[in-house]
């Protein structure tokens, strides 16, 4: 197949990772990628979820597109445009480690077009798990909750990080801690993530913690070289 990824080396490196040998075009902007996407057999794009204004070029081409609705559903982008769509998408859970797990977890907007991605799946030579079409999906949704919790304990002196993340793996046989999994995933994108979670919801459940709040915008303060 020919495949164009849009998004940064990790992804990139997930793609070829996950499915093997085919025909890869990277691009880490959307801004490249406008007048390149025909002549593509499959568009993976993990970026959509930061702009999707982008959404826009997709729909008026018949083409077939794997979205990153992490942060954003397939009925909103849907919804951002006006004319029918031309194109066949459909959602998938892009989070950093995420894409290259065993199972592929995917979103339709359409449920005719179960048949369709089942298709394209067997093309990848990758097992997958349709979900429901909602901010966070499910294993994004549950993993990062896990972290926030997480961080609760921590911010209330319960426990720390590291007995945090062995007793995690000791007793519920997960393969990772949640602040394990948090620098695996990448704290902003764990942040923004329950930040989208929570103002789809309002479920007090993915309401972020003071202190990874704190640790999120230190991060910006670092790139900024910000003082005080």
């Amino acid at each position: 197949m020919k495949i164009l990824v849009i998004g940064e080396p990790v992804h990139c490196a997930e793609c070829r990772q996950k499915l093997g040998v085919h025909e890869y075009t990277e691009i880490n902007r959307h801004t490249d990628a406008e007048n390149r996407l025909e002549g593509h057999d499959l568009i993976i794009d993990f970026l959509i979820d930061g702009q999707p204004e982008f959404f826009q070029a997709y729909s008026l081409k018949p083409l077939t597109v794997l979205l990153n609705t992490c942060r954003i559903s397939l009925a909103a982008l849907a919804r951002s445009v006006h004319d029918p769509l031309k194109c066949r998408v459909f959602g998938f859970n892009g989070l950093p480690t995420m894409f290259r797990r065993q199972v592929l977890e995917i979103s339709l907007l359409k449920k005719d077009d179960a048949q369709a991605v089942s298709d394209l799946c067997r093309q990848l030579k990758t097992e997958f798990l349709l979900v429901d079409d909602r901010v966070g999906l499910v294993t994004p949704r549950v993993v990062c909750m896990i972290i926030n919790e997480a961080y609760y304990t921590v911010q209330e002196g319960t426990a720390t990080r590291e007995d945090i993340d062995l007793a995690m793996k000791l007793g519920t046989n997960y393969p990772f801690g949640p602040f394990e999994w948090c620098e695996k995933i990448g704290l902003k994108n764990v942040f923004e993530l329950l930040q989208a979670i929570y103002e789809d919801t309002h479920d007090e459940r993915y309401k972020i913690s003071a202190l990874m709040k704190r640790e999120y915008l230190g991060m910006g303060e670092r790139a900024t070289g910000a003082k005080g």
